[in-house]
């Protein structure tokens, strides 16, 4: 006999759970005393607000391939963790978010932190499930498993009513299953060799969930036999190696309008995982919804994804890995056709990448230049959601699959949990979060996770002193009518030391280097305040030129 809770964690270890991110709750105390009886093999990181742990997990699945895990209590721990499961869902990230709930026999009472968790999550998640029965966990919890890595992967949640996870149930555990994973058929690979022959301009879209380090390599080798140029839909760029004479660019926020050009001038889109979203397709004008005015092929995992937006001219139904091998196999193109196209993008990519000159006497700019040579390829960055993360972007170089973790629905607050589930799953690699001063005071608390957990990561702080994002789009919008963008904000060297990290101020180019370098050695948390002039809005303009954009285009 085992008890609902110890039936949930016998199922999570058979699954290969090997790390929860929680904040703990009354409502889940017996799979909490579960844990413990696992503590050796699964290590539990106790994080300081929901929405921490639900990104932590999302990142954490985001990194390993494996449905990142967490738990919540009720009521409001459930409501804090959302944001994490719409981050999930966007960025199609294998998660389960476990919820802990009131009694069965409280239910539909509004009982005390009660919410009808099955409603709630179904626009955000790909399955909300109660258990009712101690008795069905095994079942429920596999299949859990399955909906979040299968097909698109995505968030799933399970509601978990107190007084049924202390039921006591003989019951067998369940087998993990293996996903099917649907692949193009012979008649769709003749038909992509057909399209492709009478290309003279394709491009290659790559991003979604799904790939592995080995897909990633294999993708490479088929472009480059084949001469295609590949471009990175949003925050995805480490799916390609940044030095590869195929990468031509990711197509994001602050895009390079070459590359924006290059896409409308396409006569053949490969588009290999990509949703092709409102970021991506830049509010769907280079890609037009709902027919393109390119040639479109479209491989995506999830056959409901196919035509729902944007009618292809070929959609496949297809496993990432199941159409890349099969691709690279039994493709059969003359790469000498676009040859100019291809080395022309490229030209492009590389000089949209050199410095630029900036006001001020610290140079975003540099300082991803710099930690190119700084960081090993290993190294993992993630980024935070605003302007200041289109630096890392447009300068770094991401050079190994899943070194860059950034949220695709641009949600504030990622970058310092995604730290913490980057660095709990490789330790051994260098972790450097790179935020804003909007977004690091709102889950900047986890920076007390890192230092309990001795969790080394380097937190870089952009301070600007205002939601630069937002001031952007106010500026271009209400020219001279800023309101409720500009923050005061704390002495964050002093702010990190509280904490127990390591914390320095720079606010020059030269001073930089060696305090990454310190930063990396300290053995703890460290703290990076980089002192970054407000004129530096984004990094293909400054605020003195979008005002005068502004008064131009108004006469």
């Amino acid at each position: 006999m085992r008890t609902g809770g110890q039936v949930l964690v016998d199922t999570l270890v058979l699954h290969g759970v090997d790390t929860v991110f929680c904040v703990p709750g009354e409502s889940y105390l017996a799979a909490l005393d579960a844990l413990y009886d696992v503590r050796d093999s699964v290590r539990v990181i106790t994080c300081r607000h929901e929405n921490g742990a639900a990104y932590a997990a999302e990142a954490y699945g985001k990194l390993t391939g494996k449905p990142g895990i967490a738990f919540v209590t009720r009521g409001p721990g459930a409501c804090n963790a959302s944001i994490g499961v719409h981050t999930a869902l966007q960025d199609s990230s294998p998660m389960i978010l476990f919820v802990g709930q009131v009694p069965r026999e409280f239910r539909r009472r509004e009982a005390f932190q009660e919410i009808d968790f099955e409603a709630m999550f179904a626009p955000v998640a790909k399955w909300a499930v109660e258990v009712d029965d101690a008795a069905r966990m095994p079942e429920i919890t596999a299949r859990a498993f399955a909906v979040a890595a299968g097909g698109r992967p995505g968030p799933v949640v399970v509601s978990l009513p107190e007084d049924m996870l202390t039921d006591e149930v003989d019951v067998p555990d369940a087998k993990v299953a293996a996903n099917a994973s649907p692949e193009p058929s012979d008649a769709d690979i003749a038909r992509i060799n057909d399209l492709l022959s009478t290309a003279e301009r394709p491009l290659v879209i790559f991003g979604g969930g799904g790939w592995s380090a080995e897909i990633c390599a294999e993708f490479e080798t088929f472009c480059e036999s084949n001469g295609l140029p590949a471009v990175s839909s949003f925050r995805v760029m480490d799916i390609f190696n940044n030095d590869h004479p195929n990468f031509v660019g990711e197509l994001g926020y602050n895009t390079n309008p070459k590359l924006t050009q290059r896409v409308l001038d396409a006569d053949l889109l490969l588009v290999i995982g990509a949703r092709l979203g409102e970021t991506t397709s830049q509010a769907y004008t280079i890609v037009k919804a709902p027919r393109p005015d390119q040639t479109m092929i479209h491989v995506y995992p999830d056959h409901s994804e196919l035509g729902r937006v944007f009618q292809a001219d070929l959609p496949i139904a297809s496993g990432i890995g199941a159409f890349v091998s099969k691709a690279r196999r039994q493709l059969q193109l003359d790469p000498s056709r676009w040859e100019a196209w291809l080395k022309e993008g490229r030209a492009d990519f590389d000089t949209w990448t050199v410095p630029v000159e900036v006001p001020g006497p610290l140079n975003p700019a540099e300082l991803f230049v710099q930690l190119r040579d700084i960081l090993p390829d290993e190294a993992i960055i993630t980024t935070d959601a605003g302007n200041f993360a289109g630096w890392t972007s447009r300068f770094f170089k991401f050079r190994k699959y899943r070194t860059q973790l950034g949220p695709a629905n641009g949600s504030m607050g990622y970058g310092m949990p995604a730290a913490i589930a980057a660095k709990t799953a490789r330790p051994d690699a260098p972790v450097i979060c790179y935020a804003g001063d909007g977004g690091i005071l709102m889950t900047g608390n986890e920076l007390a996770t890192a230092v309990q957990h001795d969790l080394p990561i380097v937190l870089i702080i952009a301070n600007n002193s205002m939601y630069g994002t937002i001031r952007m789009h106010e500026e271009r919008e209400y020219p001279g009518r800023e309101i409720a963008t500009h923050l005061r904000n704390p002495d964050f060297v002093a702010w990190a030391e509280a904490f127990g990290a390591q914390g320095e101020r720079v606010t020059t180019t030269e001073e930089f280097r060696p305090a990454m370098e310190r930063a990396l050695a300290a053995g703890r948390p460290a703290v990076i305040e980089l002192v970054v002039d407000q004129e530096l809005i984004a990094s293909n303009f400054t605020l003195s030129q979008l005002r005068e954009r502004v008064r131009t285009a108004a006469g």
